[in-house]
């Protein structure tokens, strides 16, 4: 009997653990978060194959390096001034050697004489750019757009809720030469759950505006892959596909192989061909910020003209009555029942209802706007006016009551007084 009393207390609790492990778990960051990599600083030249031969191993392959250098600032400056690389400058090795910050190995082969490689220069943006002849090394750049990576494969999407090599390639990345300002993310804290395959789908202005604001950006691009794999290791296939807007209009895409089945060569390389993409698309004019992502305007205030004869005293006038309900939704409906039954207004017509906030009405009433101010404080509301705006919103906290309606015996006719000294 005691067993069976602590079977079920047992399993409720592993379940209860169970439950809150899996909530858990989709928050913890151990499996994900890839860091951006900063190159706001440093310009990059990649790619550069080197085969040169030496008295011995370092000595080639410190000519490698060297004509690395050569070759690499000549294509960036190339590249800077959209002209042929036979037009770049010679400069000194040691001017190179002063404005190169390091050497990046993608692949190399070391002889005892001779050395192979291809090799990555990174070159110092402010000390580089007296040589270039861009000053600040700046490029034009476009207004800060928020990428979102999906990588689908297996049928499932997915963004940054687990590392993956389609994040990685971007998050490597170097944006510095790019005219694209890439707002990227990391993964961390909560970016799979504001920034994921999900939120692409959604067409809710609103829901864009608070996460473009939160991770300050203007506008959205959404970098996707589809990838397949003909077995685990073998050749793989990738569609990149580029989208942008918060309505996932798509701007291009290209497909990529690998039979060496190295997929992070494949993502980086679809990273610099989509960078041409979306670089391309901003030169034509498409990537143009949709309007519905800025805040809407608020309603116009009537505007007070001056009149031109003097009217009677009778007159009609539009007035603007602002309801300020102080969060409580009775306020509106007494305030609206109020201007509905007051004398002297013909007519009341809400311009925008926010039964919590504050609401406006458009009325006409036979009357000045101090007489108007007046017949509303004599209901029991707190009045102020200024020009042609009267704001209204309860004294007490409460909505104040309606006048009750007038008795059979106050609505009946009373009777004529006799005159003094008459007779019965």
């Amino acid at each position: 009997m005691l067993r069976r009393r602590f079977v079920v207390p047992v399993l409720i609790l592993l379940a209860v653990l169970g439950i809150g492990g899996i909530a858990y778990s989709q928050l913890e960051s151990g499996d994900r978060g890839i860091l951006p990599l900063d190159s706001s600083g440093t310009l990059e030249i990649g790619g550069i194959h080197v085969d040169v031969g030496g008295t011995d191993a370092m000595s080639a392959r410190y000519a490698g390096w060297k004509i690395a250098q050569r070759q690499g600032f000549k294509t960036l400056w190339a590249k800077m001034h959209n002209a042929p690389v036979s037009e770049a400058p010679n400069l000194p090795d040691s001017t190179l050697d002063d404005i190169v910050t390091s050497i990046n190995v993608e692949r190399e082969q070391i002889g005892p004489n001779r050395y192979i490689a291809d090799l990555g220069v990174l070159f110092d943006r402010a000390r580089a750019a007296a040589y270039l002849g861009v000053e600040g090394g700046e490029v034009r750049r476009s207004v800060p757009m928020l990428l979102i990576p999906i990588t689908v494969t297996g049928g499932t999407e997915t963004s940054v809720e687990l590392r993956n090599a389609w994040q990685r390639a971007w998050a490597q990345f170097r944006t510095s030469q790019s005219p694209i300002d890439y707002v990227r993310i990391s993964g961390l804290g909560v970016d799979p759950m504001l920034v994921n395959a999900a939120q692409t789908e959604r067409p809710g202005r609103g829901w864009w505006r608070n996460i473009v604001d939160l991770y300050g950006a203007a506008d959205i691009l959404v970098a996707e892959v589809q990838l397949q794999r003909s077995y685990p290791g073998g050749p793989a296939r990738g569609t990149f596909i580029a989208h942008h807007g918060p309505d996932n209009q798509v701007v291009g895409s290209f497909t990529l192989t690998t039979r060496s089945g190295n997929v992070p060569a494949l993502m980086a390389e679809g990273a610099r061909r989509m960078d041409i993409l979306f670089s391309n698309a901003l030169a034509a004019g498409k990537l143009q910020r949709d309007s519905s992502l800025n805040l809407p305007a608020p309603p116009p205030l009537p505007v007070e003209e001056k009149p031109i004869e003097t009217k009677p005293a009778n007159a009609t006038n539009a007035f603007q009555i602002q309801i300020d309900s102080g969060g409580d939704v009775n306020v509106y409906n007494f305030g609206m029942a109020h201007l509905r039954t007051m004398g002297g207004i013909t007519s009341a017509t809400p311009q925008l209802i926010n039964p919590t906030g504050t609401s406006y009405v458009l009325v006409n009433y036979a009357g000045s706007i101090n007489q108007l101010a007046a017949a509303l404080g004599g209901r029991g509301w707190a009045v102020s006016a200024a020009g042609s705006v009267v704001k209204i919103k309860s004294a007490s906290g409460k909505p104040p009551p309606l006048p009750p309606p007038p008795t059979p015996a106050q609505s009946a006719p009373q009777p004529a007084p006799k005159p003094q000294g008459a007779g019965r």
